[in-house]
């Protein structure tokens, strides 16, 4: 009787670790995700704001343009992520 407990206790913690390990995979990949599709979208962005017409090259308005977006664009997802990094750890905390 002992045996078929431990094989079982042994089962569920084999079955809960490959739970979590494929719902690590999951968050990752969904932050992977995110991040691609917020890439997509400064693209967009940063295109309609700066470009004028498209052209074999970029005059120096236009890179100064795309230059200072991606700059704002970059600040504004570290105060976002910083953000909600403090406010997990509060809700951790409580």
């Amino acid at each position: 009787m002992t045996d078929f407990g431990d094989n079982f206790s042994s089962s569920l913690n084999t079955e809960n670790k490959g739970d979590r390990d494929l719902q690590e995979f999951l968050f990752v990949e969904k932050q992977k995700a995110q991040f691609n599709a917020q890439i997509h979208e400064f693209n967009d962005f940063c295109w309609d704001k700066c470009v004028d017409k498209a052209g074999s090259k970029l005059d120096s308005k236009t890179e100064t343009c795309l230059t200072n977006c991606v700059d704002r664009f970059i600040d504004v997802s570290l105060l976002i992520t910083n953000r909600f990094a403090q406010l997990l750890q509060k809700s951790g905390n409580m």
